[in-house]
């Protein structure tokens, strides 16, 4: 835990150590406009995201929030605070050392919510790609919600036109990729909700058409 953020207010993101390891606790102190996530306790400052990126997310956020509009489910777009118990990292002083922004989540037990966001695994979480922020995604991000445990990750790369869909195995608690890749020419789908699907020719073809 930072002891520096114990007992002062953080209003500036420089008063914080990249090298320090932080906790939920600490994160409550810091009110400064720049976004930041905790990745098992490590700081990682959240760029702004560009005008593709929230295009594709405010076109998924409508098509998923359709869907869900008369389901006992919640559709959350970023910012909105994740904080993942993950149970194969032990935690300092049992403390929650991971908070993540997704840029869309869907939360279906409503005893995972409070007033500041989500305690535990979405059941499915959406990320959209953004250039610098791949490796995040498709690694750091990747693993994390795998051994938290969420049921299903879209990763949405609106660069290449594709999507990456991967859904978690009860026995191994792994992620297992669905091939192939959705293309612009597929619906994309989901295995964990039954009739959800949206065509990403849509999706890219509307931000192609407002370039």
């Amino acid at each position: 835990m930072g002891s520096s953020t114990k007992e002062i207010m953080i209003n500036s993101l420089q008063q914080l150590d990249p090298k320090q390891h932080y906790n939920y606790g600490d994160y409550l102190l810091w009110h400064f406009k720049e976004r930041v996530e905790l990745l098992k306790g490590r700081l990682f400052p959240m760029a702004a995201p560009n005008v593709q990126h929230q295009r594709v997310s405010s076109y998924l956020h409508t098509s998923i929030g359709i869907y869900f509009s008369k389901k006992n489910c919640d559709l959350f777009s970023a910012p909105f605070d994740v904080r993942l118990p993950l149970p194969k990292h032990k935690m300092k002083g049992n403390k929650i050392d991971t908070v993540v922004q997704p840029d869309l989540c869907v939360v279906c037990d409503q005893s995972k919510l409070d007033k500041q966001g989500c305690v535990g695994a979405p059941d499915l979480v959406v990320e959209i790609l953004s250039p610098g922020n791949s490796r995040l995604e498709m690694k750091d991000k990747f693993e994390l919600y795998q051994e938290a445990g969420v049921l299903e990750y879209w990763v949405v790369d609106p660069e290449h036109r594709v999507a990456h869909v991967y859904i978690l195995d009860e026995t191994t608690h792994k992620f297992i990729g669905i091939l192939p890749t959705f293309t612009d020419k597929d619906i994309l789908t989901s295995n964990v909700f039954k009739g959800l699907g949206i065509p990403l020719e849509e999706i890219f073809t509307e931000e192609e058409n407002m370039n």
